[in-house]
């Protein structure tokens, strides 16, 4: 019994399988962890570049008006061809700045509720569902 004790205390076969055991499930959610950013980013990233986009297709615009329709129309036809991005998904304000004159302000808000990333299984992913972002450019020369 002793000697049975002693050899199955000193085999090594199946220590890969335990070390395995141990570290799969940390790396499993740093990847899926990793993939879901880079989802999330790329979503992001999109929507910043479609905001600037659209407010260099606004100031083109005479009035308040033409700009809105403008910036909608750009950004319905650039959202077509996203990936991760769900044109009916997108709302679209422009406005004139307040606090400073000859300055129009584009911000689009996208619910990124149907990203496939939410479902993943890790926990560290970004709080807010909603990606928001917006670009500013002034009217008119200097």
């Amino acid at each position: 019994m002793i000697y049975f004790a002693k050899l199955l205390l000193s085999c090594r076969r199946g220590s890969s399988a335990v070390e395995f055991a141990i570290i799969a499930p940390l790396f499993l959610m740093i990847f899926l962890s990793m993939i879901g950013y880079g989802i999330y980013l790329s979503a992001a990233t999109s929507v910043q570049q479609m905001t600037e986009d659209a407010a260099r297709a606004a100031i083109a615009g005479l009035d308040k008006i033409e700009r809105q329709q403008l910036a909608s129309d750009y950004i319905a036809s650039a959202a077509r061809d996203r990936p991760f991005i769900d044109p009916a998904r997108l709302s679209v304000r422009v406005t004139e700045s307040d606090a400073v004159a000859e300055q129009l302000i584009i911000q689009i808000d996208y619910d990124a509720e149907t990203l496939p990333i939410w479902h993943l299984f890790t926990h560290a992913m970004p709080q807010s569902r909603t990606i928001t972002r917006r670009s500013v450019v002034r009217l008119g020369g200097i």
